[in-house]
C-alpha cells in the first residue's frame, strides 16, 4: 500500500531532522518498489531556508490541496516565528481530512500552539523541553527519541527521525525491511523510542560511581524545588559528610556548588529559549530571591541574565513566539 508523507518546512527548519526522515523512505523504495511518496511544503510555496543556511525548493504551499497519510511540521530554533491563524486553520483542516499530524525537532510547538494535542504523549528536542513545559504545562511531554500516540507522531529531530521512520517502516512492512534499510545507514541497531535523547549522567559527567550518578539524576529532576544536602544524602543512603566526599573525590566540587551550577545552566537555557521573565525563570530554577539569582548568574557566566538575553536574541524563544 502506497503511503504519502508531507513535510511542512518552516523557516530555519532542521535539515538533519528532515533528511533523517526522508532518506529511510527513499531506501525502502529502493528495496521494495514504490512504498512511499513524500512532498515538501512551505508556507508560501517558495523555497525555504534551513537552519544551516541551505534553501530547498518545495512542491507547494498552504494553498496546495491536502493529500496524503501523514503531515509533519519540521521546525528548528524559531518554531513559532511564522505561526499565525492561517497556519493553525490549515493544520486543523489537515486533521479533518484524516491526516496523521506530527512534529520534527521543535515542530511540536506549532501543533501545541494550534491546540492539536490533547492527552497524547509528545516529544521534541531536549534543549527546548523546559521552555515547552513552561508554555504548555498541561501537555504530556517526554524525553523519548520519538512518540507515536494515536494520531500524533513526534520526533526529537536529528537522527531520532531516522529511528522513528525505521519503526514506522517496520510496522507497515516488517522488521526485515526496517533492518535492511538501517544497514544502508551503517547503523548497529535501531533505537527504540525509550532510548534517551541525551547521554546518560555517567557519560555526560564522566563519573561511574553509582551513588554519585543517582544523586546527580535527582538534582536534575529537582531544579525547581532544590533538595537540601541531607535529603540528597538520604536518597542514596549516605551521610551528608560522605556525600561531600563523593563530590570532592570524583568531581572536585561540593554538592551545593554543583547543584547551583545545574540550576544556573537550566536558567540560561530558559532565558534563551522561552518568553519567561527573569523573575519567572529564577523561580523555575529554585531561586526565591531574584537578586541572589542575578549575582549567581553573573558569577557563573560573567554577565547578568538580562544582558545575556539581550546579547543572544537570535536564540531566544521569547522573541520567536511573541
Amino acid at each position: 500500500m502506497l503511503q504519502t508523507f508531507c513535510f511542512l518546512l518552516l523557516p530555519g527548519f532542521s535539515m538533519m531532522g528532515l533528511m533523517s526522515a526522508v532518506e529511510p523512505l527513499r531506501v525502502a523504495n529502493r528495496f521494495r518498489g514504490e512504498l512511499y511518496r513524500w512532498h515538501l511544503l512551505s508556507l508560501d510555496g517558495g523555497p525555504v531556508q534551513g537552519s544551516n543556511g541551505i534553501s530547498l525548493n518545495v512542491d507547494g504551499g498552504l494553498d496546495t490541496p491536502l493529500e496524503g497519510d501523514c503531515l509533519f511540521v519540521v521546525a528548528g530554533f524559531e518554531p513559532l516565528a511564522s505561526f499565525d491563524s492561517r497556519l493553525a486553520h490549515w493544520l486543523h483542516r489537515a486533521e479533518r481530512h484524516g491526516l496523521l499530524l506530527g512534529g520534527i525537532d521543535t515542530g511540536s510547538f506549532v501543533l501545541a500552539e494550534a491546540g492539536l494535542f490533547g492527552k497524547q504523549r509528545l516529544t521534541l528536542h531536549w534543549e527546548a523541553i523546559d521552555a515547552f513545559q513552561e508554555r504548555y504545562p498541561t501537555l504530556c511531554v517526554t524525553q523519548e527519541l520519538f512518540e507515536i500516540d494515536g494520531r500524533r507522531i513526534t520526533s526529537a529531530g536529528g537522527t531520532a527521525s531516522l529511528d522513528l521512520m525505521l519503526t514506522l517502516i517496520g510496522r507497515s512492512h516488517g522488521e526485515a525491511l526496517a533492518l535492511q534499510v538501517s544497514e544502508q545507514f551503517v547503523l548497529s541497531r535501531i533505537r527504540t523510542q525509550q532510548d534517551h535523547q541525551r547521554m546518560q549522567v555517567a557519560s555526560r559527567y564522566n563519573v561511574h560511581n553509582k551513588k554519585l550518578v543517582q544523586v546527580i539524576g535527582e538534582m536534575e529532576r529537582h531544579s525547581e524545588t532544590p533538595l537540601g544536602s541531607r535529603a540528597l544524602a538520604e536518597l542514596i543512603h549516605v551521610t551528608p559528610r560522605q556525600l561531600e566526599r563523593l563530590f570532592r573525590l570524583h568531581l572536585n566540587e561540593t554538592p551545593s556548588n554543583f547543584y547551583l551550577g545545574l540550576r544556573l545552566d537550566k536558567a540560561r537555557q530558559l532565558l534563551r529559549q522561552s518568553e519567561l521573565s527573569v523573575q519567572e525563570i529564577a523561580l523555575a530554577c529554585g531561586f526565591e530571591s531574584s537578586s541572589y539569582f542575578s549575582r549567581s548568574y553573573r558569577a557563573r557566566f560573567a554577565t547578568s541574565p538580562s544582558q545575556d538575553r539581550h546579547e543572544h536574541p537570535d536564540q531566544e524563544l521569547g522573541h520567536r513566539i511573541s
